[in-house]
């Protein structure tokens, strides 16, 4: 070890995703000799980008294309990487300062930083733990469902949310026969409104995707091998297949956090300069909840990374705001758009545009002469100029009677 490195403080980061590695980055662009850092990630890579695995089930992207960084990368930034389900931290040792991983290495910190992200949702249900059911998550959760995606196979995907429709399309694209199954009677319930919904259901059932909408799984059906085989559900209905995929949600991983005594609820709670309950301890991402609200979108996840490496540079006055909620499905010749309160209320405005031949719908929700919400279908050229009107929260009566028609 080198003289210099002696002086720098000890920064250890546990969890190698995007929300912890933006946040190194951002800390080596803006204070490059003040750490010596250490990350801890349970995956046997460097750090990739989670958003493009539905690229790589559909067959846009092999996985060599959405690394961020090569472990290289890590060398290069005199960076140590340990990385595998060995190298998972097991625990947080407080009082030294310390974090233990499964395989027991040890290393010491002067600053943690907590970046350890979410956990898919498995539905506790009769035959869950079956082979076969999977959930859409890592990379080993793509290669096992790429290792059932051959023509002829069926496949069902639990779950209308973003997720789901998105494994529902790679899946689809693969050639295996495609059933999502959602609870509701709208999927993308949560992001759009049922016009757009509608349309959206209307374009993947011309893609070969069908669909059992407002649905209540009752459980699955093995083999003699314990292999899934069909679901079940409350109305006497059955569907076979040889895949089952659960896509209904994440909830942030707080283990190794709440066993270290930090302040936790549904996620490990952070001030808005991103610290947790201890101060010498950080935490970003997916797995931390600010102002009661938890985080399942990349944008947010960049801006506490920025806000918290300038506070582990030292600069701090920097504070994590949380921006309105905008929505984008990742699945190829579908645009839509969501941002802010798009369903509104009887004291807000609505504003609606449609062209049934294009598979055009815009609808837009203006509350008090500003825009609080908005929803796109089939053309999403202004998307970003409306979210900036949602967030700055412009006054919109100079621009009312042509604001439906974008910015130009």
């Amino acid at each position: 070890m080198n003289g210099s490195c002696t002086e720098k403080m000890r920064l250890v980061v546990i969890g190698n995703g995007m929300a912890g590695l933006r946040t190194v980055e951002e800390l080596l662009a803006c204070a490059p000799d003040r750490y010596e850092i250490t990350v801890f990630g349970a995956e046997p890579y460097g750090n990739y980008n989670r958003i493009l695995l539905s690229a790589v089930l559909c067959g846009e992207k092999q996985l060599a294309d959405i690394f961020i960084n090569t472990r290289q990368w890590y060398a290069d930034n005199g960076i140590t990487l340990h990385a595998g389900a060995d190298k998972a931290v097991a625990r947080i040792d407080r009082a030294r300062r310390q974090v233990l991983a499964e395989d027991g290495t040890v290393a010491d910190y002067d600053r943690l930083l907590i970046a350890t992200g979410s956990d898919a949702i498995k539905m506790a249900i009769p035959g869950h733990d079956y082979v076969g059911v999977n959930t859409f998550r890592t990379i080993a959760d793509v290669n096992a469902m790429l290792a059932y995606a051959t023509p002829g196979k069926q496949a069902l995907v639990l779950g209308g949310g973003l997720l789901g429709l998105e494994a529902a399309n790679g899946l689809s694209q693969c050639g295996m026969t495609v059933t999502v199954i959602h609870n509701h009677a709208d999927l993308l319930n949560k992001q759009l409104d049922s016009s757009a919904s509608k349309l959206l259901q209307a374009e993947l059932e011309r893609r070969g995707v069908q669909f059992k909408m407002q649905a209540r799984l009752q459980g699955l059906v093995g083999d003699g091998g314990q292999h899934v085989r069909a679901a079940q559900f409350d109305d006497g209905t059955a569907l076979a297949c040889d895949l089952f995929v659960m896509a209904i949600g994440v909830q942030p991983n707080i283990t190794v956090a709440k066993a270290a005594g930090l302040a936790c609820a549904r996620g490990i709670i952070v001030n808005d300069a991103m610290q947790t309950s201890d101060a010498w301890v950080y935490a970003v991402g997916e797995c931390v909840e600010h102002r009661g609200n938890t985080f399942g979108l990349v944008a947010p996840l960049y801006g506490q990374a920025k806000v918290c490496a300038q506070h582990l540079a030292g600069h701090s006055t920097a504070q994590f705001v949380n921006p309105p909620m905008a929505t984008k499905l990742k699945v190829s010749g579908i645009k839509l758009f969501s941002v802010g309160d798009f369903q509104g209320n009887d004291q807000a405005e609505h504003i609606f545009f449609t062209d049934p031949v294009q598979g055009i719908y815009k609808k837009l929700v203006v509350k008090a002469n500003q825009l609080v919400g908005a929803v796109l279908y089939g053309d999403t050229a202004d998307s970003a100029w409306y979210q900036e009107l949602v967030e700055q929260q412009v006054n919109v009566t100079p621009i009312r009677d042509r604001i439906i028609f974008g910015k130009a």
